[in-house]
């Protein structure tokens, strides 16, 4: 195991720092290098911080496969898309959806479906609809207004169906061609909730459900596994420096395991092509070996655990009750059995994954994994952040615009002022931005408004990168730390500004007052007050050692 107590900070803002030990650090202000500069990575490189992670504490570190080891390319999501059409083709839909060709470029992960209206729905984390997509059309203010008042809905299960997978990109993209093609074609009269032909009436709900079914189909008894099987190199992608990475973390002491949602044989091929060579298998590269796992219900009542017999693939009879065998493969299971057969506590695993509900959401709520999100789109993201920040800024000013229109007015002000032409100018700022982004925008935000996706992945992932293989450019005992949490009273007011309480706050600030004066206490009876200190004080978790006080290792380290 690497040396602990090793600490570094890398947060959202993208910070991070580092000091020698040996120099004094008391006259910093700020955590520097040497020279005075903060140290940053490579963006590319970067892994960003929701809440402090120290990689000295993490024992196990679990991956799932599916675009998480083993990443897809584009032609995959074309092969899906071509494979579900066939199948609508096939119980019953026009055969004119089999023409239209896939559109990588169209869809984005974290979008809603309105089974009700039919619409894709960009919302923000509290349901504010942020963008609506009818079919291929874009719908204004007004016309969402006229389905959903004030813009608003809820994460209702009946009516939302949430697209937030990779292997729901094509479903993506089909749901807004088949709403596009039903609501244009003359043959066929639209309805608000579905469309009419002669006799026949389709809801908007019943065609989501038949695109759903249909997706399932091509993945679980069609031959979309099987054309994956027969030509990997065209679908999968192959990175020299996984090996490499997997050894670097058993070196240092930390177990690893596979588990994912693939049956055996199609975990077996993708992993061979990907992982192993002429001198070693890839089932060496980890301790447990999972398949079958049936996430997110893996991390709840999960399924009867088998092992899985190498030489036919079939399952042994009877479930495991001993330790499970290293570099065997299971099938199945649950979280609880798992954890208690190779001795792990929830906050000994890191578990590395790109399914926000299956992999990162449910293993954080159910089971308190660390967890470590996969969001290849950070790599587009850095870049249009990065090369079209000025775009950014642009919203910033005109809402400080806005509220200068608001500066010198109060309570007696009986007159508007006109703020269209500034509203004018933020919309068409934020539509600039996110058209930079794609048709659809940026998967974190539309304009300084952060999306649904966004509210999930600071919620329950702990890290997260554009790939995991960005560890390899840092210790495994770095302290992942995060920036401070700052609320608005916290982020909008100065440390320099001076507070008046006067009657700034009126009578709400007379019950507090009596904490900021010793003379609350004049005439009453003294009593002992407890006082808190660092040994019962546990705001980061991942601050604390085994070997010594939190404070103690950082001013070990010259980094306090």
């Amino acid at each position: 195991m690497a040396q602990k107590g090793s600490s570094s900070t890398e947060g959202r803002t993208s910070q991070e720092f580092s000091a020698k030990p040996s120099e004094p650090s008391a006259k910093r202000s700020k955590l520097q290098t040497p020279e005075g500069k903060m140290f940053k990575r490579e963006p590319s490189h970067r892994i960003f911080v929701n809440r402090s992670l120290n990689m000295s504490k993490i024992k196990f570190v679990g991956f799932d496969m599916d675009y998480t080891l083993a990443d897809y390319k584009v032609e995959l999501e074309d092969l899906i898309f071509k494979l579900t059409v066939e199948r609508l083709v096939s119980v019953g839909y026009p055969s004119q959806i089999g023409q239209f060709q896939y559109d990588p470029s169209f869809p984005i992960r974290g979008l809603w479906f309105d089974n009700l209206y039919g619409n894709l729905l960009k919302v923000d984390a509290y349901g504010n609809i942020l963008l609506a997509i009818h079919g291929f059309k874009f719908l204004s203010r007004n016309e969402v207004l006229a389905n959903y008042p004030n813009r608003f809905i809820q994460n209702e299960e009946s009516r939302i169906f949430i697209l937030d997978t990779f292997f729901n990109l094509p479903e993506t993209y089909l749901l807004a061609l088949i709403v596009d093609y039903f609501s244009n074609d003359p043959s066929y009269t639209k309805h608000c909730q579905g469309i009419k032909h002669d006799d026949l009436y389709m809801s908007w709900r019943s065609i989501q459900q038949d695109v759903r079914k249909a997706n399932e189909w091509v993945h679980m008894k069609g031959n979309l596994k099987k054309a994956v099987m027969a030509n990997l190199e065209r679908y999968v992608v192959k990175d020299s420096r996984l090996g490499l990475f997997l050894g670097r973390l058993r070196d240092n002491g930390i177990q690893t395991f596979l588990l994912t949602n693939s049956e055996f044989d199609y975990s077996d091929a993708v992993m061979t092509y990907i992982l192993s060579d002429e001198k070693r298998s890839w089932k060496s590269y980890f301790d447990y070996i999972v398949v079958d796992a049936c996430k997110p219900r893996y991390f709840g009542t999960g399924t009867p655990l088998r092992q899985v017999n190498d030489n036919n693939s079939g399952l042994k009879i009877g479930s495991p009750i001993g330790p499970l065998e290293k570099h065997s493969i299971y099938s199945g299971g649950s979280c609880d059995v798992f954890s208690d057969m190779i001795g792990a506590r929830g906050c000994d695993v890191l578990y590395v994954g790109d399914h926000i509900f299956g992999d990162i959401l449910k293993s954080k709520k159910m089971r308190g994994w660390r967890t470590f999100l996969i969001v290849p789109e950070l790599a587009r993201e850095l870049h249009v952040w990065t090369d079209k920040c000025e775009l950014f800024e642009d919203i910033q000013s005109l809402e400080g615009q806005l509220g200068e229109l608001y500066k010198a007015l109060d309570s007696s002000t009986t007159t508007r002022p006109d703020t269209r032409h500034v509203k004018a100018a933020i919309r068409e700022a934020t539509i600039n931005m996110d058209m930079s982004y794609g048709k659809i925008g940026s998967l974190f935000r539309s304009g300084s408004r952060q999306t649904f996706f966004a509210s999930q992945a600071m919620r329950y992932a702990d890290i997260y990168a554009a790939s995991f293989l960005n560890l390899l450019h840092y210790p495994f005992c770095y302290l992942f730390r995060s920036p401070p949490m700052l609320m608005p009273h916290e982020s909008t007011v100065e440390h320099t500004e001076q507070f008046n309480d006067d009657e700034s706050m009126g009578g709400v600030c007379a019950r507090d007052k009596r904490t900021w004066s010793n003379e609350a206490m004049n005439g009453e009876p003294k009593v002992n007050q407890l006082t808190m200190d660092s040994s019962c004080h546990n705001m980061d978790d991942d601050m604390s050692s085994d070997e010594g006080s939190p404070v103690h290792k950082l001013a070990e380290n010259g980094l306090c």
